[in-house]
This record gives C-alpha cells, structure tokens and sequence, in this order.
C-alpha cells in the first residue's frame, strides 16, 4: 500500500533590510528581521496548506453511481425486481402486492438482455459483468444507505484483475477465473513504483492477494461472501469476490458523496493514484452504460 502525500518547500527569503531613517540600531533590526522570517515562514505554509486543499478538493471526483437494471417480475412467479427479498425468502417485486418464487440463482435478479447491452458497451465480459450487476442488488437490498453502484465494483475489478483476465486469464460460466491470478508477495518491497505493505503468511512466507478483486487471504477470511448462492466461498469465484468487495466499501459508511466514494475506495487500496484511476474508469463505465434499456 502508498501513502501519498503533498510535498513542500521550507525556503524563504527574508529580502534585505537596509539602515533607516531615525539611525535605528544593528540589534532593533536584527529583531525585524526575525520578525520577517517568522512572518515569510507563516506566509510559507498557509500557501503549502491552500495547495494541499485544492489537490484535496481535486481528487476528489463526482462518482456517478449507476444501479442494474432488474428482471422483471412474471407473474405467477420469476425473477423479482429490485425490491430484493422479503424476510420469507420470497422476492418481492418493486410496487407489487403479492409475491413471485425466488430466482435459483442471485444472478437471475439481473435484467439479461440489459446487462448484456451494458457488457458490451463498457467492454466487459458478460459473465464479469452479471457478478457486478448482482452484488450490487445485494448490497442495495441489505445496505440501501451505502449507494454503491455496479460500475465502482468494475472499476475496482478493471484496475486489479482486468476484469479476471490479467495474465491471459478469462472469466468461466461457473464465475472461476480460468487460472488463478495471484499478486506478488506482499514483502514490503515496490511493485509498480508504490511501496507494498508487509504482511507475513502462517507459512513463513508474505501474503499474497488472490482473485479477480485480488483479495488478501488474511482479508477474505473475514469478508468472504457467496454471491451465487451454491454454497462455496472462493476468492477465485467472481461473484463471491463481487459481494465480498461490496460488502467490504460499504463497511466504510455511506459512498453518496465524493467525500464518502473517496473514503471507501481508499480504504480497499491506500494510494490516491489507485482512488483517482477507479473514479475515473467508473465513470466512463456509466457514461458508456446510460441510456440502454
């Protein structure tokens, strides 16, 4: 993990101060000159601090938070809409008075032919983005204050894994990457010009973060979820990572203000260049995803 900070100058100059009129003493301006300095000091890091404030205010994006479209209810039964789940199990369509059977499968909540317009447009595989689509209803219906949208989980999955292709990888109908993607040790060394966090396996070896949204194992053992429902929880399965991830930013406090994004992204990976690269790939992702029906 980087920390990044802002980077300051403590030079001055304190200029000249010649003898003035009224024969003024060495010693009296001695103590205006270090009154000067003390003065060009201040001056100094109240502008360090109005710079840091401006980059502050700068990276911090308007993340545009794009919820899925949900299959809608048939009647008799199907797929429910974004209502989620009643506490019997039962979905519950959006509006509707009755209930409809439960899907088979988390994924089924999500519109199909929708989710495969928004894959294409983004340039997303269909399998990937059904995992992004259904952690985000299941988020929505457990976590309604959060307001984390699908195309942060993407971009979050963009940056780590490429989406589960990264080293020749691809996304398989089951969710399981075709190979497992793993990271480097997390030694404490660099990798890609940032500093990694050291964090020592039961082995004796360093961990190393696994999966599609490269979780640390260490992590995962407390945030693993089973986003489809068959019973396993794995890293290395798209869905359950998705939910995992979700569940994860979330446990932040609520990503409804750029503040709040920032904070819950930051807190998934420790570098501002990571949170501005997710922002801004998420929101392409919803420019690329609006409008389609």
């Amino acid at each position: 993990m980087a920390w990044d900070s802002a980077g300051s100058s403590d030079g001055y100059d304190t200029g000249s101060y010649p003898p003035g009129p009224g024969g003024a003493s060495g010693a009296s301006w001695a103590v205006i000159g270090i009154a000067a300095a003390v003065l060009g000091v201040l001056l100094v890091g109240v502008a360090v601090w109005i710079v840091r404030l401006q980059a502050s205010a700068e990276q911090v994006p308007q993340v545009t938070s794009l919820a899925p479209q949900a299959a809608a209810a048939a009647p008799g039964g199907g797929s429910s809409s974004a209502g989620g789940s009643s506490p019997g199990g039962t979905s519950v369509s959006a509006g509707s008075t009755g209930t409809s059977a439960a899907p088979s499968s988390p994924l089924d909540r999500v519109d199909q032919a929708w989710a495969a317009k928004a894959a294409t447009a983004t340039g997303i595989s269909d399998r990937a983005f059904l995992a992004y689509a259904s952690a985000d209803l299941t988020i929505e219906a457990e976590q309604p204050a959060c307001g984390l949208g699908w195309n942060t989980l993407a971009a979050i999955a963009t940056v780590e894994s490429a989406n589960g292709t990264f080293g020749g990888a691809t996304v398989l109908a089951n969710g399981y990457t075709s190979k497992p993607i793993v990271g480097v040790p997390l030694n404490g060394g660099t990798f890609g010009g940032q500093k990694l966090a050291a964090i020592p396996a039961t082995d004796g070896g360093w961990q190393r973060a696994v999966g599609p949204f490269q979780f640390i194992p260490s992590t995962w053992a407390k945030w693993g979820a089973d986003g489809n429902g068959d019973g396993v929880i794995s890293p290395d399965q798209i869905d359950d990572a998705a939910l995992a991830a979700a569940r994860y930013l979330c446990a932040s406090g609520p990503m409804t203000t750029p503040a709040g994004w920032r904070a819950a992204v930051f807190s998934y990976n420790q570098s501002d260049a990571y949170v501005n690269e997710v922002a801004d790939i998420a929101n392409r992702y919803a420019a690329e995803a609006t409008g389609l029906s």
